[in-house]
């Protein structure tokens, strides 16, 4: 670990960009683990229902479980219930024992709630009755069902049932029990959360911020704390509060303030044992909004990688591709590459390097490993090479899933 003159004194320690880029690749692919391991460590995965290749938590989990399989995740989150399906970072898996400090969200999303009270509360008393007497359902199961022309076009669309839904939902009264497809399954919350849980103490609101603001910690090893609000999706709370706890956590030392080439930022402890760990030389293909990428001003200081998630970018204006994956080698970001796996079919539809890249035998030989685990991940048995790719990609392509 490098330390400048005087850091100490300042109150932190100095870290070169290669110190970290390295620690970040150790602290989230230097050990693999069973999705139990993922959890505990990074507390929350991004949930996302596109599925090119499996969705974005597939991917997360495929990057660290050996032989992972694409829907692996279901009977952890819907049966042994070690996580649950529900709001952290938008739309995320988390931890079971993390749902304590959730329910500050709850009181932060009862806008929701309180809405249908005042316009629809016969709706909220409907679907309420019905999951209590019935059990489980799907929003076109219910007996209710109720519309409102002028809300045609709207985020969640002209449904009061389905809204009425969304609204315990989001105030903590439901939960989702399982998915058919993308579709919720909803639930009582007391069906769904282990009793010992939902009868623990409460904690204050600060102290439930300071507990969420230390899991995003653990689960990006380092963060700016200037990152942009999307890392945080705390609504409710301004950056000066923000701020204010952050340093509280720095003050008791869960975290360390560091600044890395002119960039301030805050580790976890466990982050800082990585620095100086030798990274392994392997492929890694990432997800698009795994933990490793969700402050992306920080991966461009890091590795000089520049990414834009294109899924809402216009095909036209699209630079590399609707769904790609960033490559890690190592300690470094060296291009990106977009999968779709269908009916045993696993289609290359774009590669691109990063300039400067040259591939050579040692990097060809830990790709070809991660191509075979990317095929097994998706329980696909041939394999399709856009014609869109550079015509040497294409031939080392072929060559490579021989």
């Amino acid at each position: 670990m490098k330390e400048g003159k005087g850091a100490r004194l300042l109150g932190f320690m100095l870290l070169s960009r290669n110190d970290v880029a390295g620690a970040l690749a150790v602290y989230h692919f230097g050990q693999q683990g069973d999705i139990g391991s993922v959890f505990s460590k990074f507390r929350s995965v991004q949930f996302d229902p596109l599925a090119p290749i499996g969705s974005n938590h597939d991917l997360v989990l495929q990057a660290r479980v050996p032989d992972y399989k694409v829907g692996d995740w279901k009977s952890a989150a819907y049966q042994s219930r070690t996580m649950f399906d529900g709001w952290d970072k938008q739309a995320c898996l988390i931890s079971t024992d993390g749902w304590p400090l959730r329910r500050v969200f709850h009181d932060w999303q009862m806008h929701w709630f309180n809405s249908m009270v005042e316009e629809h509360p016969k709706a909220l008393d409907a679907v309420l009755g019905e999951i209590r007497e019935k059990g489980p359902m799907l929003p076109r199961q219910f007996e209710f069902q109720e519309r409102r022309d002028d809300w045609t076009g709207s985020w969640f669309g002209p449904s009061v049932t389905k809204r009425a839904l969304r609204a315990l939902w989001h105030s903590g009264k439901i939960m989702t029990t399982s998915r058919q497809g993308s579709n919720h399954v909803y639930d009582l919350t007391e069906r769904v959360i282990p009793q010992s849980l939902i009868e623990s103490p409460r904690c204050s609101e600060d102290e439930a911020i300071k507990g969420i603001l230390l899991d995003r910690h653990r689960a990006m090893g380092v963060i700016r704390p200037s990152a942009q609000y999307e890392v945080w999706s705390m609504a409710l709370v301004k950056s000066a509060r923000r701020l204010a706890l952050l340093k509280e956590l720095v003050d008791v030392g869960e975290l360390i303030r560091v600044e890395i080439e002119g960039v301030a930022a805050h580790v976890h402890p466990d982050f800082l044992a990585c620095i100086g760990e030798a990274v392994s030389k392997k492929v890694t293909f990432i997800a698009p909004l795994d933990p490793f990428m969700w402050d992306r001003k920080m991966i461009h200081h890091l590795f000089g990688f520049e990414y834009v998630w294109e899924v809402y970018v216009s095909e036209s204006k699209r630079r590399w591709g609707y769904y790609v994956l960033p490559i890690l080698y190592g300690d470094a970001l060296v291009g990106r590459i977009e999968f779709y796996a269908r009916k045993g079919v696993l289609e290359v539809r774009a590669l691109h390097w990063e300039v400067g890249f040259k591939r050579n035998s040692a990097f060809e030989k830990a790709f070809d490993k991660a191509l075979t685990g990317i095929k097994s991940y998706s329980e696909t048995n041939e394999i399709l090479i856009s014609e869109k790719l550079d015509e040497c990609d294409q031939d080392w392509l072929k060559s490579a899933f021989m």
